[in-house]
């Protein structure tokens, strides 16, 4: 079976939803902890970045052999699809910015594509990138203009969670306690199953690009 390198940084946020678009296309997750020091070899390989509660540009130390590991792969040319942390690090790596936010964003948020299509997708962040260069703007919300860009067919940075499943927000929820600003107790399968589709298709896209 192809395989497919993932990047988790906090025990509560695993691949969620990206999990179940790997098994239905016959793809092995090799699943990375870099808060626990893990990282592949810095190569080639495609590879997914998830989120985490971190400064992209500060944070503990081995957030900074991960901002090295990163620079190698890209340098090396690897492909990557990036969410929340992981395209803030992205973009710096690329050569953008990352910025505190006026006000946090969090919950079901509409995001705008640049296709004219909506979607309500999670969110809970309180940095923003800014586009590193000749990178193209896909996506923007109300209150943060930045939601997805793409820098060539196969890097890709999402500022929202499409990753985030009903097992995902339970999971968040647990963890984080009173902290967590996410739906509690709220039937959301339909808006799930929205962000689902759209996932799979988005995901579909860039692993043919891979």
């Amino acid at each position: 079976m192809p395989t497919l390198n993932l990047i988790q940084h906090h025990p509560a946020e695993g691949p969620g939803a990206i999990a179940n678009w790997a098994e239905s296309r016959g793809l092995t997750l090799n699943v990375f902890r870099a808060d626990l020091g893990q990282l592949p070899p810095a190569s080639a390989a495609p590879v997914i970045l998830l989120g985490g509660p971190f400064e992209s540009n500060a944070g503990p130390a081995w957030l900074e052999s991960e901002r090295q590991w990163l620079a190698s792969s890209l340098d090396q040319g690897a492909a990557v699809f990036a969410i929340c942390l992981g395209a803030q690090l992205l973009a710096l790596s690329l050569g953008g910015n990352v910025r505190r936010m006026d006000r946090t964003e969090t919950g079901w948020t509409t995001v705008s594509f640049v296709d004219g299509q909506r979607l309500k997708v999670l969110e809970w962040h309180e940095d923003a990138f800014d586009l590193p260069p000749n990178a193209r703007l896909m996506a923007s919300s109300e209150r943060c203009e930045q939601q997805m860009y793409c820098a060539g067919p196969t890097r890709m940075g999402l500022q929202f969670h499409p990753e985030w499943n009903a097992e995902s927000v339970a999971v968040l929820n647990e963890y984080f306690a009173e902290e967590s600003p996410l739906p509690r107790g709220q039937q959301d399968d339909a808006a799930h199953a929205a962000v689902f589709e759209w996932l799979q298709v988005t995901l579909d896209g860039w692993w043919a690009a891979v």
